[in-house]
């Protein structure tokens, strides 16, 4: 069986499951989110804990146990606590402001690069050269928060770009000097 899988999920208190056929909804005080789970597991709610089985012990099977069971308690976390991401800004005169619900970032190129925060995200900027993104659904958190690194992926040789907080980058040597 698999590990994560047979891992009963606690439905804390506040927090509304509804199954419907294969849909999963999760209300919360932070918001509300619907997730189609594969027909290959089983959901069942009893009390406060939800448990994810299935039939069969094929790959297919077992690989959508674990998935199920993680995308279900992401749920449940994302409306209780929420997620966030944190980025920096590496770089001489890289610099980040909010003005509404628009980010305002100075990358180096000619013109500022503007994003617009979509539904359930909100950005904060604590510090010029900080960036956290927040919202319930860690997969839209994650996604949003990558699409702000790639306008200035991080690069080996100086350390300058956009990365994540907790992200290590390899750097380079330069190349050698004549003599």
């Amino acid at each position: 069986m698999s590990r994560i899988g047979r891992k009963p999920v606690v439905i804390p208190a506040g927090v509304e499951v509804k199954i419907n056929g294969n849909v999963v909804s999760v209300k919360g005080p932070k918001g509300e989110l619907q997730e189609q789970i594969s027909n290959l597991v089983k959901v069942e709610i009893n009390e406060n804990v939800l448990t994810v089985s299935r039939d069969r012990d094929t790959n297919e099977y077992r690989a959508q146990h674990g998935l199920a069971r993680t995308l279900i308690n992401n749920m449940v976390d994302g409306v209780v606590n929420g997620f966030e991401k944190k980025l920096q800004l590496v770089g001489v005169g890289y610099k980040c402001e909010k003005q509404g619900k628009k980010l305002v970032m100075n990358l180096g190129y000619s013109h500022p690069v503007v994003m617009e925060d979509p539904d359930g995200i909100t950005t904060e900027c604590p510090s010029a050269t900080e960036i956290v993104v927040k919202g319930i659904d860690k997969a839209f958190v994650g996604n949003y928060a990558a699409n702000i690194r790639d306008w200035r992926r991080p690069e080996p040789y100086k350390g300058k770009g956009i990365k994540y907080a907790d992200e290590v980058i390899r750097r380079k040597e330069g190349k050698a000097g004549s003599k």
